[in-house]
């Protein structure tokens, strides 16, 4: 974060190998890497629109829980 509480870099990664082998068990993730800001889904990697952090982080979390629900019930 920077002086005025702002994220400068962000990674949110939900690594299960049980799941997924490739990118080293990323199931899912959401970055800032390699200076534009992308979504890792079971290996393929798309570029997003951003919008702020807190919606990226609410995303992510949305997307993790939907994962957990289908692969763990």
């Amino acid at each position: 974060m920077d002086k005025h509480q702002r994220v400068q870099r962000y990674s949110l990664t939900y690594i299960n190998p049980l799941l997924f082998s490739g990118d080293n068990g990323r199931v899912l993730g959401y970055d800032d890497a390699h200076n534009y800001h992308h979504r890792h889904y079971f290996g393929q990697v798309t570029a997003v629109e951003f919008v702020s952090f807190q919606d990226t982080l609410e995303k992510f979390e949305q997307e993790w829980r939907a994962i957990a629900h289908e692969y763990c019930h």
